[in-house]
């Protein structure tokens, strides 16, 4: 058939929907069907699946002029997306092609939420269109024959690319990738990325660089002018010294009216613990929502999720407060409204989430952002830039992950087995390890088959053996079983199920939050207040409870850090600012309510809002200009404050603080405790500082920061919490069988034991050496943290000597009273600091 019969069927199909094809998807049904590879960019929304859908199908229509009748034996096309929640939506929109054009091919999912009955029937004979994950697909590569049901695969799309790359789970799909292009000759890669500042990059990784795949590829960028209305929710009463306690809940009454004004509101909130507070007040203020607000978060069991996600499909639901969990494209129409509680952190996930309402071509979304402290409203004015200029961050692909591919070649050998010298040209294709020596690979291989230098005595460390033709092979049925039980690069704290004394499961919960509670203590989760009754063999047992009080769980994912593209934009707005307040010739009136500045230069409606805030912050100190780092030194009963602003983000903050901290204590004996926010630092201590003497001994200085940062930060202990994520991705540690997951401690404990032997026996191992690659590069953020140095380096040091603390200064200390004091205490001492502050 033709390339003009195959359109026809397309469009008319498009017609039949009500439809018309973008430019965009008929560019890429175009490239696809010229057999080129690719990477589609396009909005949150606009169709990208039909994008490549449709090709596939009609390639195999132009391959198989019999179509109709003919049945396709095996997998023709595999669709990789990083969340299961969207395979059930793929799977819809696929199907209802497929049929409606009379194509007979079969659909099907396979993730970890497949049933063993499907799962045996897939292995027998996969369907036609798989969708699946990248832990899956991996699954399916440790399965025997996979290389006979994949030699007919004609193309594997990635999903949501933006998110697996820059993580090790991208890692993965390059190296399965890597195994496919060789057992499948005809195969096309796709990739499909709505928000990414570094395109060309992302297809290079994609694809691989320098490779056939990527000589013959293309980048295809919607064209579509997707709007994003954004509206800053901003308090009636500005409070001068702005705190985070409150988690934005002094705002609940103005997001009420939102909520009943629309169809469906999503409400987004940073965290777990967050969520479940958010959806614990607004029931307890307004009971008349109860029916029609859900919860929706990752700990909260899959039946529960489904039938929230189903629920907001149908429109049932008035109101989801929700995390990242619903953050990436599953396709909810009746969703007009989105609020975000509290500075999203990033432009990209900002965009993401705007996209969940108003999810299809030509509707616009809306979202409002409702700020947890006044200083945040800072972050809605950068956002508002950044939605308008599409600017958003780049995602820094992986290098040289050894836990990643010692665990991807025991895949291969718990498989059918490998030979080096063929694995090792299709591994050093990929971005991640093209630089990978064959005395690295050698390594990894003994690594695999001995149980590296140091553990060549103990058996279990040797799962693969070198058969007589040098094949690497896994013929040992118990090491296969719990290789495979182990796939995947997402690690984190051991969780436990909750469940009802009378049996009920409602979620799952992480080990280190639950082993600090004791029996009768109630908390909140899954919006219902619970006792905890006892714990038992990884289940939490508990019974509802008619408690008032509660402690709310939280998550070790809750911290978040602004990304370098919000640290950019941050400064930006505040330079502004500076450039108005520190002037000598600023004027303002009041007009209506609002402070509005005369003249040539405004700003924007949130920072206008906050100009009682930034008035009293030059009052005391100033607000810094773009050629100014600013440092606020004051006392108070705690000792003496030394506050630091470089406005880059709390983990360059966390490094920064211990380097500096540590370059002072050179040149006098003192000692800090640190606090670190987004937007700085704070060195505390009981003595005074000369802070005219360290700043003249090169404190900022750039050189030597990698060498500075291990004394100051003990990263040797560092690379050994980071280690036990490498050592389960490897397979050293075994997390246990389903139900009987091991402790979160012993597993800590065994990683730290072979650590140590590593370090103190085998220090060339590679990963230990990873580990503190790792540390530096991912955890501390060195890169960052050199390139924020040496922009600092050229700035002018403005040291102001303050009676008493400044609005950019509380916040960061109310953050360090936080790990001291409960809530309600730490409420009070905030109440009596802000009298203290605001008669003066």
């Amino acid at each position: 058939m033709n390339k003009k019969n195959l359109y026809r069927i397309a469009d008319n199909w498009f017609k039949n929907q009500d439809w018309k094809p973008f430019p965009f998807q008929k560019q890429a049904w175009d490239a696809y069907l010229q057999g080129k590879n690719g990477l589609l960019n396009a909005p949150t929304g606009s169709g990208k699946t039909y994008a490549l859908w449709v090709p596939i199908v009609l390639d195999y229509i132009r391959e198989h002029p019999n179509y109709k009748t003919q049945t396709h034996k095996g997998v023709w096309a595999i669709w990789v997306t990083p969340l299961r929640a969207l395979s059930v939506e793929i799977k819809n929109a696929t199907q209802r092609f497929v049929d409606d054009i009379g194509v007979p091919f079969t659909v099907g999912i396979r993730t970890g939420d497949t049933s063993k009955k499907e799962r045996a029937a897939q292995n027998r004979r996969l369907p036609n269109l798989l969708i699946t994950t990248p832990e899956s697909l991996q699954l399916l590569l440790s399965s025997k024959g996979y290389d006979k049901k994949m030699n007919s695969l004609a193309a594997v799309v990635t999903d949501e690319w933006h998110e697996l790359l820059g993580s090790k789970r991208g890692v993965q799909m390059e190296l399965a990738l890597s195994r496919i292009k060789t057992v499948a000759p005809k195969l096309r890669i796709w990739g499909i990325s709505a928000t990414i500042g570094n395109l060309d990059q992302a297809r290079e990784v994609l694809l691989g660089p320098g490779s056939e795949s990527f000589q013959n590829s293309v980048l295809i960028k919607a064209k579509i002018n997707k709007k994003i209305r954004v509206k800053s929710i901003i308090p009636k009463k500005m409070e001068l010294f702005p705190w985070r306690g409150h988690l934005g809940l002094h705002l609940l009454e103005e997001v009420i009216p939102i909520i009943k004004s629309s169809k469906t509101t999503l409400l987004f909130t940073n965290t777990r613990s967050q969520c479940e507070i958010w959806f614990q007040r607004i029931l307890d203020k307004h009971p008349e929502l109860a029916g029609e607000m859900a919860m929706h978060h990752g700990s909260i069991n899959k039946e529960t999720r489904k039938w929230v996600e189903n629920a907001i499909r149908e429109a049932t639901l008035k109101a989801v407060v929700c995390t990242s969990s619903l953050d990436l494209g599953v396709d909810f129409a009746p969703v007009e409204t989105i609020v975000q509680i509290g500075g999203p952190k990033g432009v990209a996930r900002f965009l993401q989430r705007a996209g969940r309402s108003g999810h299809q071509p030509g509707k616009e979304s809306v979202i409002y952002f409702l700020p947890t402290h006044a200083m945040e409203l800072i972050e809605a004015s950068a956002l508002q830039k950044a939605v308008k200029s599409q600017k958003v961050e780049e995602r820094i692909p992986y290098l040289n992950s050894y836990d990643v591919l010692v665990q991807y070649l025991t895949t291969l050998a718990v498989s059918d087995g490998f030979y080096p010298k063929e694995i090792y040209r299709e591994v050093t294709t990929t971005f991640c390890y093209r630089s990978l020596t064959p005395e690295q690979l050698g390594w990894i291989l003994n690594f695999i088959t001995l149980g590296s230098q140091s553990l060549q005595a103990y058996d279990e460390f040797k799962k693969v053996e070198i058969e007589e033709d040098g094949r690497y092979k896994t013929n040992n049925r118990g090491v296969a079983m719990r290789h495979r039980l182990q796939i995947g690069t997402i690690v984190s704290d051991a969780v436990l199920t909750v469940k009802f004394l009378k049996g009920g499961y409602i979620g799952s919960i992480e080990e280190w939050f639950i082993s600090k509670l004791k029996p009768g203590d109630v908390f909140t989760f899954a919006g219902r207040n619970l006792e905890l009754f006892r714990v038992k063999n990884m289940q939490v047992l508990v019974k509802k409870s008619k408690e008032r009080s509660s402690i709310v769980p939280s998550w070790m994912g809750g911290r978040m850090s602004l990304s370098s593209e919000m640290s950019q934009l941050l400064r930006e707005e505040l330079y502004a600012v500076a450039e108005l307040l520190n002037s000598d010739q600023h004027n303002y009136s009041e007009n209506n309510g609002e402070t509005k500045k005369q003249g040539k230069h405004g700003l924007s409606r949130e920072l206008r809002s906050l100009i009682p805030i930034f008035k009293r912050q030059v009052k005391e100190s100033i607000v810094p200009g773009p050629k100014q780092l600013l440092i606020e030194t004051f006392k108070t009963r705690e000792g003496y404050h030394n506050v630091f602003y470089p406005f880059e983000g709390r983990f360059v903050h966390e490094a920064m603080g211990s380097l500096l901290a540590y370059r002072i204590s050179l040149l006098s004996s003192i000692t800090f405790s640190i606090a670190f926010n987004d937007y700085g630092f704070e060195l505390l201590s009981d003595q005074e500082l000369d802070m005219q003497q360290v700043l003249d001994n090169e404190l900022f200085s750039s050189r030597f920061v990698k060498s500075d940062l291990e004394k100051s930060l003990n990263a040797t202990e560092m690379a050994r919490r980071k280690f036990r994520d490498i050592a389960v991705i490897a397979g050293l540690v075994f997390t246990g069988f389903p139900n009987k997951l091991v402790k979160s401690k012993h597993l800590q404990s065994s990683a730290q034991l072979l650590f140590s032997v590593f370090n103190d026996y085998e220090p060339d191992n590679l990963l230990l050496k990873q580990a503190y690659t790792e540390t530096f590069e991912h955890q501390l953020e060195e890169g960052r943290l050199q390139l924020a140095l040496q922009r600092i380096e050229k700035q002018t040091i403005i040291w102001k000597t303050c009676t008493k603390p400044t609005p950019f200064s509380f916040p960061i200390i109310t953050d360090r009273l936080r790990e001291k004091l409960s809530s309600e205490k730490l409420a009070d001492r905030i109440k009596r600091m802000l009298l203290h502050l605001e008669k003066s």
